[in-house]
């Protein structure tokens, strides 16, 4: 890594296809990024959002292969560059990737204001007895304290946003720790994508201090124990957590300002709005999305069904409904109250946020664009 942090250059481009990285090509060609300084990508994908959603591994390979061409890394250290992909564009969310590159020092704004910073970590192999476990969250805590420390972060309050992808388990991850003589929390594999997120949002909290180090009863249970910041995903792509810390540090210059609030349910509009001022925009004090300009670079939030079933003290049936799983409802319900905010679909909204923001809600993040 390189000395200290470096700016940051943030932009979002759009997926038009499953296999679309022309967005990535084009900021390439009109030299907005290098390719060899791309630092991280979280994206969204239009695919079911489950356990065998196929477009995550194809966009990857597309993003990758990319920077592959264009750079001079190899595959090896492209294969090292954190991509994280959240499955699922429901309702009116639309396929998109933003993308975090350094940029020269000698061509940032200077300025002393808090601007982006970003450090990532890969953890130690996490197996699949360790998931919905205390050693997940340990293994989790210790990479995070790495990517802010690659980040140049000492303060955790200039974190704003700690992006995950962890495995979660499938037949033959479950069958693997039989053979070993271990036994897994669950064997419910798309229930393992939520307490793999929930046990990660933990172990963010941990290294952030905004929790003790919880005990295993508290684990995907505890819903008073959560992390405001934290956003994680999981999938089958990997057997570690693969984490990205986004804060703000100052004197490094550059032109993005990172800040977050939480989304107390599923309708909190003004919750995005919060994130939106935390990043440095001034708004009015009723704010419309005609306020934003093109400031805002993206929102990238958790949601998650209520687990009591009611929003706002009217009931609905989410978590009862046989027919279209509740992580597609809250996505799509979410999704539209984020874009009614932002006047753009193109925003970040991923499902299952146990310890992540409050029970019901979740973390809500901004980047914007101090020019």
């Amino acid at each position: 890594m390189a000395q200290g942090p470096q700016p940051i250059e943030v932009r979002k481009v759009p997926i038009e296809s499953v296999s679309d990285a022309s967005g990535l090509t084009r900021l390439l060609d009109e030299g907005v990024i290098e390719a060899d300084r791309v630092v991280a990508v979280i994206g969204k994908t239009e695919g079911n959002g489950g356990v065998n959603d196929y477009t995550r591994i194809i966009a990857d390979r597309a993003f990758r292969e990319v920077l592959v061409a264009r750079g001079s890394r190899t595959d090896e250290e492209v294969r090292q560059i954190p991509i994280v992909w959240s499955g699922g564009t429901d309702g009116v969310l639309s396929p998109h990737a933003t993308i975090f590159a350094t940029v020269p020092g000698s061509s940032a704004h200077p300025t002393d204001e808090p601007r982006v910073s970003v450090g990532y970590a890969m953890s130690d192999t996490i197996l699949p007895e360790d998931i919905g476990r205390l050693p997940m969250v340990e293994k989790v805590a210790a990479g995070v304290r790495v990517a802010m420390e690659r980040a140049g972060i000492t303060d955790p309050a200039d974190v704003h946003y700690v992006q995950t992808k962890t495995p979660l388990l499938t037949l033959d991850t479950i069958n693997d720790a039989k053979r070993r003589g271990q036994d897994v929390w669950t064997e419910d594999t798309l229930k393992s994508m939520d307490v793999s997120n929930s046990t990660t949002a933990l172990g963010i909290a941990v290294a952030l201090g905004e929790i003790e180090m919880p005990t295993q009863e508290q684990i995907h249970k505890d819903l008073s124990l959560f992390s405001s910041v934290a956003s994680c995903s999981s999938g089958v792509e990997l057997d570690q957590a693969q984490i990205v810390v986004v804060g703000n540090v100052r004197g490094h210059g550059g032109r993005y300002r990172i800040g977050h609030s939480v989304m107390k349910d599923g309708l909190d509009a003004d919750g995005v709005w919060e994130a939106i001022r935390s990043a440095g925009l001034e708004l009015p004090e009723r704010p419309h999305p005609s306020d934003l300009g093109d400031r805002v670079v993206n929102v990238f939030c958790k949601c998650e069904a209520d687990p009591s079933g009611r929003v706002r003290d009217r009931r609905n049936i989410m978590l009862d409904d046989s027919d279209v799983h509740w992580h597609r409802q809250i996505k799509a319900c979410v999704g539209g109250v984020v874009a009614s905010v932002t006047g753009d679909p193109a925003v970040f909204v991923s499902v299952a946020a146990v310890h992540q923001g409050p029970s019901g809600g979740g973390p809500v993040i901004a980047i914007v664009d101090h020019g």
